[in-house]
């Protein structure tokens, strides 16, 4: 029997976009003939190299993580294979082959066998609740019924392709100062815990009074010294239990309504709220899901508890009959212009298209504030650990100024 191999491959679909991918065949002949029956054409199809060297490292608990971005890459292949005339099962099954995540590929056999058995496709991914979210299902079921299903996986991929981007941009803007503050944190500690000592040894030797920056500074090591295995068992302890516990219902009603709060931070997790909100909410009333169950769902999404609550409001609106702009302007959370633009989308019957740019302009929003703060927050960081470095050096030389007199 010929040995299966892995081949990385470059396609041009339909649309002219560029499509990567990986898939197992015999040959790299097999894999072009595979690909121009989906409908794609070849641009490259290379053996990828299984040697010690270019095995791919997986560490336990993250290589085979879905990430968001895996499910985009598989909607968006989805909606070509099927656009291309291809089957559902067939389209699934060599998903199910070339995905390179693994749990994926996995989950996605699961769903091809289901499929088979005369599940629907959206039934199917509902059982896979942790890996699937609701506003894909939902979207899926709605394609199904409306017999559009190519399309709405397109709209599927580029609503998940814009969530990773603002993410991205999310973390280019936390990136820096987290790891500032945390080599503030490691330099303080390692200062109290061994050098601070070696002074304060060499001070008491010497006899006399400390200065009361130096006197604090001291105070400071012996109770670190004492307290630093309670202090990490602590910070450990937090860790494991804000893990299990930061998304649910007690903990979000606390933490949220402070995070929009918040000094520097606040406005920007108010724009990432929003454009989470009118981008969701406008993709599900495109693909045809009920508002009402639109709103249950886009309100969950949006990753804040206040703007959960609006989305409730909304939805007892909209169930008695009234509008959708109504609610909103009772929650400060909106922007009049956000409330503004909806109430003009009612009217006009377009609410998706305006939903759309209002999360449009909010991602610039949000790139413009990210910017802005990355350039602020790099020379305030940069002062607060210079400062703090600083306080120690002074407090640990200012007794040596007095040394000779101590001497004599």
């Amino acid at each position: 029997m010929a040995t299966t191999k892995t081949f990385e491959y470059a396609v041009r679909d339909k649309s002219g976009k560029v499509v990567k991918g990986r898939i197992e065949a015999n040959n790299a002949a097999a894999v072009a003939n595979r690909l121009r029956t989906m409908g794609m054409a070849p641009i490259s199809v290379d053996e990828v190299q299984t040697g010690a060297l270019q095995r791919e490292i997986k560490i336990p608990g993250l290589s085979d993580r879905i990430k968001l971005r895996d499910l985009s890459i598989m909607a968006r292949q989805l909606a070509t294979m099927i656009n291309s005339g291809l089957s559902l099962l067939r389209a699934l099954s060599i998903l199910a082959e070339q995905t390179e995540n693994k749990a994926l590929a996995r989950i996605l056999a699961q769903v091809r066998t289901d499929v088979e058995t005369g599940s629907a496709l959206s039934a199917s991914l509902a059982k896979h609740q942790d890996t699937f979210p609701p506003l894909m299902v939902n979207m899926v079921r709605a394609g199904e019924v409306g017999g559009f299903l190519d399309q709405v996986l397109l709209s599927i991929a580029a609503n998940f392709e814009s969530e990773v981007r603002l993410r991205g941009k999310i973390k280019s803007a936390m990136t820096y100062p987290v790891v500032v503050f945390v080599i503030a944190i490691l330099a303080v500690i390692g200062m109290l815990l061994f050098i601070v000592p070696v002074f304060a040894d060499m001070f008491a030797g010497l006899g006399g009074e400390l200065p009361p920056l130096t006197q604090v500074l001291v105070a400071m090591s012996a109770v670190l010294k004492v307290g630093i295995v309670p202090l990490i068992v602590a910070v450990i302890a937090f860790a494991v239990w804000w893990g299990r516990n930061k998304n649910s219902p007690a903990v979000r009603e606390r933490v949220d309504p402070l995070k929009l709060k918040a000094p520097v931070f606040g406005p920007l997790a108010q724009k990432i709220a929003i454009s989470r909100f009118t981008r969701n909410f406008g993709t599900m009333i495109r693909a045809g899901v009920p508002i009402l169950q639109a709103l249950e769902i886009v309100g969950a999404t949006s990753g804040n508890v206040v703007i959960e609550r609006a989305a409730k409001a909304v939805q007892d609106s909209v169930r008695t009959g009234q509008s959708l702009s109504g609610p909103l302007a009772q929650h400060p959370v909106f922007p009049p212009m956000v409330v503004q633009m909806i109430a003009v989308g009612e009217d006009t019957g377009a609410l998706d298209a305006m939903l759309e740019k209002i999360a449009e302009f909010y991602d610039q929003e949000v790139e413009a504030t990210t910017e802005s703060l990355t350039s602020l927050i790099e020379p305030l960081m940069i002062a607060v650990l210079g400062g703090i470095i600083g306080f120690m050096v002074i407090a640990l030389y200012m007794p040596i100024f007095g040394v000779f007199d101590l001497i004599e």
